[in-house]
């Protein structure tokens, strides 16, 4: 049985946006993927942290933590972007969109644990109204925590393989789809459906980065087509690696995963001879891009 969701009954603090209010040059970083708990503190730290780095973060914000959220990103507009984290189970979902769009949000996710697959046809009117309004969707790909083992949960890894995301590519052209992890540990499935769709990219947030560190240049074998000519590859004078973009997944208000897996990024691009210009679109400049493109 499903419970309504209480994101129906907080206050939407802020209008509308388009484009990013009062930003006029593009950040030096955009991270994707910042999880907020509800801890104001936290999100004060980022912003320091962000001011120091000339940076963006997406903030996913779960129901509970709504009202709180939205008033520290209207105070913070060029620093924190909201994210509502609303599920395609949830009966309400698509009116939730609606609410969240309302207030200003410029994405949906992180949406991990589904009860269907991801690209199961019911969830299509979720997806369509999300594309109505040109938000970006962040979905959870791959492996995924059990935090509490000795708890039932109908949770199931398969259901959220990237494979999952190429049907809905392919079906609603005109939203922006990023993949979390890369789908650890299906990379190459994870690359090669991105490098067919030019609206979805992937974060390599994670263990992916732990687990190969003693081998970086693995990623040069996934992100292979740079500079390929070929009837069998589309044409792009662009690096295989900008489907890449940057995702620090830091939860449970652990701030130094930040700088961590900043690092980590580093050292895998430059270890796969990435050049500076796809570095920077890879760090800010797609997503900048995304965020400011005309609806």
């Amino acid at each position: 049985m499903h419970r309504v969701s209480s994101w129906l009954v907080f206050p939407l603090f802020f209008s509308p946006v388009v484009a990013l209010r009062g930003q006029t040059s593009p950040p030096r970083l955009v991270d994707a993927h910042i999880h907020y708990d509800g801890d104001l503190a936290f999100l004060e730290k980022l912003v320091a942290k962000l001011d120091a780095a000339d940076g963006m973060a997406f903030i996913l914000i779960k129901p509970h933590d709504l009202e709180s959220g939205e008033a520290e990103i209207a105070k913070h507009p060029n620093r924190l972007i909201g994210f509502g984290d609303v599920s395609p189970d949830d009966p309400q979902g698509v009116q939730l969109i609606d609410k969240i769009h309302q207030a200003g949000f410029r994405g949906v996710g992180e949406i991990s644990s589904t009860l269907k697959n991801y690209d199961d046809r019911s969830y299509w009117p979720f997806y369509e109204r999300v594309e109505k309004y040109r938000m970006i969707l962040l979905f959870h790909t791959g492996i995924v925590n059990r935090t509490n083992p000795l708890v039932p949960s109908d949770v199931s890894v398969d259901r959220m393989r990237p494979t999952t995301l190429d049907g809905i590519a392919r079906r609603f052209p005109n939203l922006t789809i990023i993949g979390a992890h890369l789908g650890n540990p299906d990379y190459a499935w994870a690359a090669e459906i991105a490098r067919w769709n030019p609206n979805l990219y992937f974060d390599l947030s994670g263990t992916s980065l732990i687990k190969k560190q003693n081998d970086y240049t693995f990623f040069k074998s996934i992100f292979w087509w740079s500079g390929v000519v070929s009837p069998h590859t589309p044409q792009s004078g662009v690096s295989a690696f900008e489907k890449l973009v940057f995702g620090s997944d830091v939860f449970n208000g652990e701030l130094e995963e930040f700088d961590r897996e900043l690092d980590r990024y580093h050292k895998m691009l430059d270890a796969c001879g990435v050049p500076a210009e796809a570095q920077a679109n890879i760090f800010a400049g797609t997503l900048w891009r995304i965020l400011n493109r005309k609806p």
